[in-house]
């Protein structure tokens, strides 16, 4: 398979994944929302966004543009239904991310173990990369405490009442301060991916 339509494919289902997630820790709480709607699936048909999933990551890919990105259709829950208090949102938040994160680590290792043991080819390398990036960006990205991203839940529900004027204007200007972030502030962030990768990778 060609990279370019790989790394695409790699990025939908780590997103549809990431999704998933939101859902389940959120059934685990006690809201069934997610279950009721038919999203606790990995079909891509229940989840995939035509913008979001495919058009954007593939001009994003075809124009070499350095950067992948993309969402999916957002796995909806109730949260007035979930145990846990203020911190139900944050732990569903925090879910996708982390299964991105996971997927990075055992591919990650899985590079690791398959050189330690001599069986690691080129090729095998260099999916594994792929997928190991993809989601270390999909990780990071989406914990940027910035509405309508996942780090917005977690960073609310560590806010003291004093400073939830900062939740109300993150929540009031969420596009243009992402906007801002996006263009002006990433390219600061993205040297953490490499940080990452290459401490997954020992090298």
């Amino acid at each position: 398979m060609d990279i370019a339509i790989f790394t695409i494919v790699v990025l939908i289902f780590s997103i549809i994944l990431h999704e998933v997630a939101h859902g389940y820790a959120a059934q685990s709480l006690g809201d069934p929302t997610a279950k009721l709607a038919g999203r606790l699936t990995l079909n891509p048909v229940s989840h995939i966004d035509p913008i979001g999933s495919i058009l954007i990551p593939a001009m994003l890919v075809f124009t070499n543009a350095g950067v992948m990105f993309g969402w999916a259709k957002p796995v909806p829950y109730n949260p007035y239904n979930l145990r846990a208090g203020k911190w139900g949102p944050a732990i569903v938040a925090a879910a996708g991310p982390l299964v991105n994160l996971s997927l990075a680590l055992i591919f990650g290792f899985g590079i690791r173990l398959l050189d330690m043991v001599g069986l690691l080819t080129q090729q095998v390398a260099d999916i594994s990369i792929v997928i190991v990036v993809t989601n270390l960006v999909l990780a990071i990205f989406n914990l940027v405490p910035i509405p309508p991203l996942d780090g917005s839940k977690v960073l609310f529900a560590l806010l003291p009442y004093r400073l939830r004027y900062v939740q109300e204007f993150l929540e009031r200007n969420q596009y243009i301060v992402l906007i801002v972030f996006v263009v002006f502030l990433w390219k600061y962030v993205t040297p953490l991916v490499g940080i990452l990768l290459r401490l997954i990778l020992g090298i």
